[in-house]
C-alpha cells in the first residue's frame, strides 16, 4: 500500500464505488502480515515512500517464494535481491509474471504502473566487467522505482578515455551511482567531472590487499571529491534506493 493506491481507495470510499466494509478488508494487513517466520511491512511504501525488498541470501527456496507471492498479493512492485535461479524458478511456479535478472541476481514483479517517475536519469557507472553484479543490481532496483537508468559500463580509471567518452551522459544525470573495486578511484574521478551528488559503492573485487572491497571502501571514504557519499561494499540496492530518493525530490 502506498499514497497513491490509499489516495485512490479513499477516493473510492468518498465516491460511493467502493464500501467501508470492502475498504477495510482491503486494509486490514496494514501495518504488516505475519506469516511466522516473517513479517510483511506492506505499510512501508506510505511510510518511507519504498516498498519491502526481500533480501534472499539466507533464506530458504520456500520462504522466498512464500513472500514473494504474498507481496505480490498485496498489489505492489516486488524485488527479491541475492536471489538464485532455483528460487527463480521456484516464484515463477507460483507467480508467473517474474522476471529474474540473471546479472543482478534480483527477481522482480512490475505490476503497479502509479509510481512517481524520478525527475532526471539515474546514471549507473561500473569501472570493471567484474563490478557488473552490483551495478545490475543497483540499475534494477532503481528502474523498479520508477526511474530512468542509464547503465555505464566498464570505463575504469585504467583506461581514462573510456570514462571521458561519457562525459556528456554523465554531466546530464541528475543522481550517479558508481561502482568500483581494487583501489575505488573512479567515484573522485566521476565526481570531479559533475555537479550532481555521486553514491560510491565498493565492490569486493580485487587482489589479496583488496581485503574483499575494503580497500576501495577507505579509498572511496576518504575521497577529496566533497558530493560523494559511501555506501556498504556490494551495496548497489542501497545506493539505487537513496538515488531514487534524490531523483524523485
Amino acid at each position: 500500500m502506498d499514497r497513491l493506491r490509499l489516495e485512490a481507495l479513499l477516493k473510492e470510499v468518498h465516491e460511493g464505488r467502493t464500501s467501508i466494509d470492502e475498504a477495510l478488508d482491503r486494509l486490514r494487513d496494514l501495518p504488516f502480515e505475519d506469516l511466522g517466520f516473517a513479517k510483511l511491512d506492506h505499510h512501508r511504501a506510505l511510510r518511507t515512500g519504498m516498498p519491502e525488498v526481500i533480501f534472499a541470501s539466507g533464506k530458504t527456496t520456500a520462504q522466498v517464494t512464500a513472500i514473494f507471492a504474498r507481496m505480490a498479493n498485496a498489489g505492489g512492485n516486488v524485488l527479491a535481491t541475492r536471489a538464485s535461479r532455483e528460487m527463480y524458478e521456484a516464484v515463477f511456479a507460483v507467480e508467473p509474471r517474474a522476471e529474474f535478472h540473471e546479472a543482478a541476481r534480483a527477481i522482480t514483479l512490475t505490476q503497479n504502473s502509479a509510481i512517481a517517475p524520478g525527475k532526471g536519469t539515474i546514471a549507473v557507472v561500473c569501472a570493471g566487467t567484474s563490478d557488473l553484479p552490483v551495478a545490475e543490481e543497483a540499475a534494477v532496483t532503481a528502474r523498479l522505482m520508477g526511474n530512468d537508468v542509464e547503465l555505464i559500463a566498464d570505463v575504469g580509471v585504467a583506461g581514462i578515455h573510456r570514462l571521458l567518452a561519457q562525459r556528456t551522459s554523465l554531466q546530464s544525470a541528475r543522481v550517479l551511482i558508481v561502482c568500483a573495486g581494487m583501489e575505488g578511484a573512479l567515484p573522485t574521478v566521476v565526481a570531479g567531472l559533475v555537479n550532481a551528488p555521486v553514491l560510491a559503492v565498493p565492490t569486493s573485487v580485487g587482489y589479496g590487499a583488496s581485503f574483499g572491497g575494503v580497500a576501495a571502501l577507505l579509498g572511496m571514504l576518504n575521497t577529496c571529491s566533497p558530493n560523494v557519499s559511501v555506501v556498504n561494499i556490494d551495496n548497489g540496492f542501497g545506493a539505487a534506493c537513496i538515488a531514487s530518493l534524490i531523483n524523485h525530490l
